[in-house]
């Protein structure tokens, strides 16, 4: 999810190729598992590790795709799958920022890179209203948090932090800037459409892997 905030600045070429590598490794191992079954326990039982191993090192994801903006949370788009099975998303909190109550209609997984996230789940009363499900959980740095149609879909989800950035990288089951949503007041059955979006017009250069290519040719010199 996102509203507006400013275009990432485009990259240079260089060794960003190199540096982003675990990103790719993990676009690559979901792309084979989503090629390989469509049933979604499966899918999330598989891909939550790989989640879980990306966000354990920090340092891969570009600065572009790290910027927050004074007003907004920020969703930069990481990659989508060609034939939009799934999408990685790069979300990024300014101090205190939050999320309306919102669903996905599609699973999802939440894992924390840097600072720490806030998410209270929601569900609907008998009467139709929207109200906290359970306690607030902390999701803190190297954690990950799967939502889901059928493991509960309605959450809010915050900055744990007053006066720092934190960044998550989600991964979801569709193009999820172009899936149709909704968002909820809490305390009424009130539902609104929405489709999020991304803050970003670029994606990162997953596959320069040309100064690899160039060691190897010069070391066979």
């Amino acid at each position: 999810m996102n509203d507006k905030a400013g275009q990432p600045e485009r990259l240079a070429p260089g060794d960003l190729g190199e540096t982003i590598t675990p990103l790719r490794e993990f676009v690559a191992a979901v792309t084979r598992l989503v090629e390989r079954t469509r049933d979604e326990p499966a899918i999330v039982a598989e891909a939550r590790p790989l989640l879980a191993t990306l966000v354990a090192e920090d340092g891969w994801l570009p600065g572009p795709y790290t910027v927050p903006d004074p007003k907004f949370y920020c969703q930069y788009l990481l990659h989508c799958d060609p034939l939009e099975r799934f999408s990685v998303v790069s979300f990024v909190w300014g101090p205190g920022q939050a999320t309306p109550v919102h669903d996905h209609m599609v699973w999802g997984m939440i894992g924390v890179l840097r600072g720490a996230e806030k998410c209270q789940r929601f569900r609907r009363g008998p009467d139709g209203r929207w109200s906290e499900d359970g306690a607030e959980h902390l999701l803190a740095r190297g954690e990950v948090d799967v939502v889901s149609p059928t493991l509960g879909d309605v959450h809010r989800v915050a900055n744990a932090h007053q006066d720092r950035v934190s960044i998550s990288i989600h991964v979801y089951g569709a193009n999820i800037g172009a899936v149709s949503r909704h968002v909820y007041a809490p305390g009424s059955g009130e539902v609104k459409p929405f489709v999020s979006g991304y803050s970003s017009a670029a994606l990162p250069n997953l596959w320069d892997r040309s100064s690899r290519v160039r060691k190897s040719i010069q070391g066979q010199q």
